[in-house]
Protein backbone atom coordinates (compact mmCIF):
# COMPACT_ATOMS: atom_id res chain seq x y z
CA UNK A 1 0.00 0.00 0.00
CA UNK A 2 0.99 3.29 -0.91
CA UNK A 3 1.64 6.39 1.42
CA UNK A 4 -1.29 8.38 -0.59
CA UNK A 5 -3.62 4.68 -0.15
CA UNK A 6 -2.92 4.54 3.44
CA UNK A 7 -3.83 7.89 4.51
CA UNK A 8 -7.20 7.98 2.10
CA UNK A 9 -7.72 4.75 3.63
CA UNK A 10 -7.48 5.39 7.81
CA UNK A 11 -8.70 8.38 6.89
CA UNK A 12 -12.28 6.91 5.77
CA UNK A 13 -11.90 4.23 8.47
CA UNK A 14 -10.95 7.05 11.15
CA UNK A 15 -14.28 9.16 9.87
CA UNK A 16 -16.56 6.19 10.22
CA UNK A 17 -15.41 5.44 13.64
CA UNK A 18 -15.17 9.52 14.40
CA UNK A 19 -18.96 9.71 13.55
CA UNK A 20 -20.21 6.44 15.77
CA UNK A 21 -21.39 8.07 18.89
CA UNK A 22 -19.14 6.78 22.05
CA UNK A 23 -17.81 8.85 25.20
CA UNK A 24 -15.89 11.47 23.72
CA UNK A 25 -19.36 12.48 21.79
CA UNK A 26 -21.78 11.43 24.78
CA UNK A 27 -19.86 13.93 27.25
CA UNK A 28 -19.40 16.90 24.86
CA UNK A 29 -23.14 16.73 24.25
CA UNK A 30 -23.68 16.45 27.99
CA UNK A 31 -21.48 19.32 28.73
CA UNK A 32 -22.94 21.22 25.67
CA UNK A 33 -26.35 20.72 26.77
CA UNK A 34 -26.10 21.20 31.02
CA UNK A 35 -23.60 23.63 30.77
CA UNK A 36 -23.28 25.44 27.98
CA UNK A 37 -21.01 25.56 24.33
CA UNK A 38 -17.44 27.55 26.06
CA UNK A 39 -17.54 24.82 28.55
CA UNK A 40 -18.32 22.08 25.98
CA UNK A 41 -15.41 23.70 23.91
CA UNK A 42 -12.92 23.45 26.59
CA UNK A 43 -13.72 19.78 26.82
CA UNK A 44 -13.25 19.42 23.55
CA UNK A 45 -10.07 20.78 23.82
CA UNK A 46 -9.16 18.35 26.85
CA UNK A 47 -10.50 15.00 25.00
CA UNK A 48 -7.84 16.05 21.91
CA UNK A 49 -4.92 16.53 24.52
CA UNK A 50 -5.53 12.82 25.63
CA UNK A 51 -5.70 11.68 22.67
CA UNK A 52 -2.20 13.42 21.73
CA UNK A 53 -0.44 12.01 24.99
CA UNK A 54 -2.08 8.30 24.34
CA UNK A 55 -0.24 8.92 20.74
CA UNK A 56 2.56 9.66 22.40
CA UNK A 57 2.93 6.59 24.47
CA UNK A 58 1.82 4.83 21.73
CA UNK A 59 3.89 5.86 19.64
CA UNK A 60 6.93 5.23 21.83
CA UNK A 61 5.99 1.83 23.16
CA UNK A 62 5.31 0.54 19.34
CA UNK A 63 8.30 1.71 18.04
CA UNK A 64 10.39 -0.12 20.96
CA UNK A 65 8.35 -2.96 20.64
CA UNK A 66 8.57 -3.21 17.08
CA UNK A 67 12.02 -2.98 16.94
CA UNK A 68 12.77 -6.25 19.75
CA UNK A 69 11.48 -8.92 17.79
CA UNK A 70 9.18 -10.57 15.11
CA UNK A 71 7.49 -12.45 17.65
CA UNK A 72 7.22 -9.65 19.93
CA UNK A 73 5.43 -7.84 16.30
CA UNK A 74 3.42 -11.36 15.53
CA UNK A 75 2.37 -11.05 19.15
CA UNK A 76 1.07 -7.77 19.06
CA UNK A 77 -0.76 -8.11 15.88
CA UNK A 78 -3.12 -10.92 16.66
CA UNK A 79 -4.12 -9.39 19.96
CA UNK A 80 -4.97 -6.08 18.34
CA UNK A 81 -6.74 -7.83 15.32
CA UNK A 82 -8.13 -10.12 17.98
CA UNK A 83 -9.47 -7.32 20.34
CA UNK A 84 -10.83 -5.74 17.02
CA UNK A 85 -12.74 -8.74 15.86
CA UNK A 86 -14.36 -9.17 19.47
CA UNK A 87 -15.50 -5.62 19.40
CA UNK A 88 -16.64 -5.82 15.83
CA UNK A 89 -18.75 -8.98 16.64
CA UNK A 90 -20.27 -7.11 19.93
CA UNK A 91 -21.33 -4.38 17.32
CA UNK A 92 -22.93 -6.16 14.92
CA UNK A 93 -24.64 -8.61 17.54
CA UNK A 94 -25.50 -6.38 20.48
CA UNK A 95 -25.58 -2.45 18.66
CA UNK A 96 -26.66 -0.14 21.20
CA UNK A 97 -30.40 1.51 20.71
CA UNK A 98 -29.08 4.82 22.93
CA UNK A 99 -26.53 6.74 24.05
CA UNK A 100 -26.46 6.69 27.75
CA UNK A 101 -23.91 8.50 29.65
CA UNK A 102 -24.10 5.84 32.27
CA UNK A 103 -20.14 5.46 31.17
CA UNK A 104 -19.20 8.65 31.49
CA UNK A 105 -17.04 10.07 34.33
CA UNK A 106 -19.02 11.07 37.37
CA UNK A 107 -16.20 12.87 39.16
CA UNK A 108 -17.18 16.63 38.45
CA UNK A 109 -14.63 19.11 37.47
CA UNK A 110 -13.84 22.90 37.97
CA UNK A 111 -11.77 23.01 34.84
CA UNK A 112 -13.25 21.70 31.93
CA UNK A 113 -10.49 21.45 30.29
CA UNK A 114 -8.75 19.12 32.69
CA UNK A 115 -12.60 17.08 32.54
CA UNK A 116 -12.07 16.06 29.33
CA UNK A 117 -8.42 14.85 29.23
CA UNK A 118 -9.41 12.59 32.23
CA UNK A 119 -11.88 11.55 31.14
CA UNK A 120 -10.00 10.30 27.71
CA UNK A 121 -6.61 8.96 29.85
CA UNK A 122 -8.84 7.19 32.19
CA UNK A 123 -10.40 5.26 29.14
CA UNK A 124 -7.69 2.73 28.07
CA UNK A 125 -9.96 1.94 25.28
CA UNK A 126 -8.07 4.90 23.48
CA UNK A 127 -4.45 3.16 24.08
CA UNK A 128 -5.62 -0.43 22.80
CA UNK A 129 -7.31 1.06 19.54
CA UNK A 130 -4.17 3.24 18.66
CA UNK A 131 -2.27 0.37 19.57
CA UNK A 132 -4.23 -2.15 17.48
CA UNK A 133 -5.43 -0.19 14.56
CA UNK A 134 -3.01 1.97 13.90
CA UNK A 135 -0.17 -0.06 12.68
CA UNK A 136 -1.66 -1.23 9.61
CA UNK A 137 -1.57 1.93 8.00
CA UNK A 138 1.83 2.70 8.38
CA UNK A 139 3.74 1.73 4.88
CA UNK A 140 6.70 -0.21 4.97
CA UNK A 141 10.13 1.39 5.90
CA UNK A 142 8.45 4.60 7.30
CA UNK A 143 9.15 5.41 10.93
CA UNK A 144 6.89 3.85 13.39
CA UNK A 145 7.04 6.81 15.73
CA UNK A 146 6.06 9.85 13.31
CA UNK A 147 4.03 8.12 11.69
CA UNK A 148 2.23 7.19 14.67
CA UNK A 149 1.78 10.67 15.80
CA UNK A 150 1.03 11.64 12.44
CA UNK A 151 -2.12 9.52 12.13
CA UNK A 152 -3.26 10.12 15.74
CA UNK A 153 -3.39 13.39 14.26
CA UNK A 154 -5.57 13.38 11.74
CA UNK A 155 -7.76 11.32 14.15
CA UNK A 156 -7.88 14.98 16.47
CA UNK A 157 -8.19 16.69 13.53
CA UNK A 158 -11.71 14.66 12.90
CA UNK A 159 -12.67 14.42 16.19
CA UNK A 160 -11.88 18.41 16.36
CA UNK A 161 -14.47 19.03 13.24
CA UNK A 162 -16.94 16.46 14.25
CA UNK A 163 -17.52 17.10 18.26
CA UNK A 164 -17.65 21.28 16.67
CA UNK A 165 -20.68 20.44 15.06
CA UNK A 166 -22.21 18.73 18.14
CA UNK A 167 -21.67 21.43 20.14
CA UNK A 168 -23.00 24.11 17.83
CA UNK A 169 -25.96 21.83 16.90
CA UNK A 170 -26.35 20.90 20.56
CA UNK A 171 -30.41 19.86 20.34
CA UNK A 172 -30.55 18.49 16.63
CA UNK A 173 -27.67 15.90 17.46
CA UNK A 174 -29.54 15.27 21.00
CA UNK A 175 -32.99 14.25 19.30
CA UNK A 176 -30.60 12.16 16.41
CA UNK A 177 -28.16 10.04 19.07
CA UNK A 178 -32.00 9.44 21.03
CA UNK A 179 -33.55 7.49 17.87
CA UNK A 180 -32.71 3.84 18.20
CA UNK A 181 -32.31 3.12 14.71
CA UNK A 182 -29.78 5.92 14.06
CA UNK A 183 -27.48 4.07 16.86
CA UNK A 184 -27.90 0.85 15.90
CA UNK A 185 -26.94 1.29 12.30
CA UNK A 186 -23.87 3.09 13.18
CA UNK A 187 -23.17 0.35 15.80
CA UNK A 188 -23.45 -2.33 12.75
CA UNK A 189 -21.58 -0.36 10.09
CA UNK A 190 -18.95 -0.04 12.55
CA UNK A 191 -18.84 -3.14 13.48
CA UNK A 192 -18.05 -4.08 9.86
CA UNK A 193 -15.19 -2.03 9.78
CA UNK A 194 -13.77 -3.11 12.61
CA UNK A 195 -14.11 -6.67 11.19
CA UNK A 196 -12.58 -6.45 7.64
CA UNK A 197 -9.29 -4.44 9.73
CA UNK A 198 -9.02 -7.14 11.71
CA UNK A 199 -8.75 -9.79 9.16
CA UNK A 200 -6.16 -7.26 7.02
CA UNK A 201 -4.36 -6.89 10.34
CA UNK A 202 -3.83 -10.39 11.14
CA UNK A 203 -2.65 -11.23 7.33
CA UNK A 204 -0.69 -8.24 7.18
CA UNK A 205 3.93 -8.67 7.41
CA UNK A 206 5.77 -6.60 8.72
Amino acid sequence: MTITESLIAYTCAAALLTLTPGLDTALVLRTATLEGRKQAFHTLLGINLGCLLWGIAVACGLGVLVAVSQLAYDILKYCGAAWLCWLGVGMLLRPRTTLTDSDLPSEKHPNWLLRGVTGNLLNPKVGIFYLSFLPQFIPQGQSLFFWTLGLVGIHMCLGLIWLTMVISATHKFSRLFKHPKVVSVMDRLTGLVLLSFAARLAFSKR
